[in-house]
């Protein structure tokens, strides 16, 4: 069986439909980005890596205690492939596969990437993808045969398509909670009543 896969956060944009930095936006006194990334550590602990670009410098300072890596690309501007590229790259060596994640995807429990995890069973030819909205997303498990086409990517293109091109080999893991976006105010009123609602941030409840 093969060792849990690493964790790729994708949080180098710069919101720029939200108008402010989504990643800082508080949840229940939370920021956005706090709540995924300690979700994410509950899963993979110390092997979580996290890839900022747009408002570098608050997100490294954010993350200065967490057990995640934070790596800064330069090349934001690009697109989420460049990201993707960036993520795989820093990889450690013998890594043997990755999970993405999306920096606003704050809807998401631990519990959640935990059944992707179960579900993925350490398959080195298998992807395991969460669905939702009828479609193939992240968060996704992706094996190390994978890391090529995911490094070949450009522009804004995300991880979407190489699930879609690889869909014969793909675990499907129903996960309604991926769909939940924080890109607009609206998006941000809606999540804030929610969290408020359930007392504390989606990552606490478990």
């Amino acid at each position: 069986m093969s060792s849990p896969p690493h964790i790729l956060v994708l949080a180098a944009g710069a919101s720029r439909r939200l108008g402010q930095p989504k990643q800082l936006v508080k949840l229940a006194g939370r920021p956005a980005l706090h709540v995924v990334v300690s979700n994410a550590v509950a899963v993979a602990g110390h092997a979580v890596t996290v890839v900022v670009g747009a408002h570098a410098k608050e997100l490294t300072h954010l993350l200065a205690h967490s057990p995640a890596s934070v790596i800064v690309n330069r090349h934001w501007e690009e697109g989420m492939a460049s990201s993707l590229r960036f993520a795989v790259a820093s990889l450690p060596p013998g890594c043997q596969a990755a999970m993405v994640l999306l920096g606003d995807q704050v809807a998401l429990t631990a519990d959640d990437l935990k059944r992707l995890v179960s579900a993925w069973k350490g398959e080195e030819s298998m992807i395991a993808a969460s669905v939702y909205d009828q479609r193939v997303g992240v968060p996704a498990i992706f094996p190390r045969m994978c890391f090529s086409e995911l490094a070949e990517l450009r522009g804004d293109q995300g991880a979407r398509m190489v699930l879609e091109r690889n869909n014969y080999r793909l675990v499907r893991v129903p996960m309604a909670n991926a769909a939940i976006d924080l890109d607009t105010p609206e998006d941000l009123a809606m999540l804030n009543e929610r969290f408020q609602r359930a007392g504390s941030p989606y990552g606490q409840e478990n």
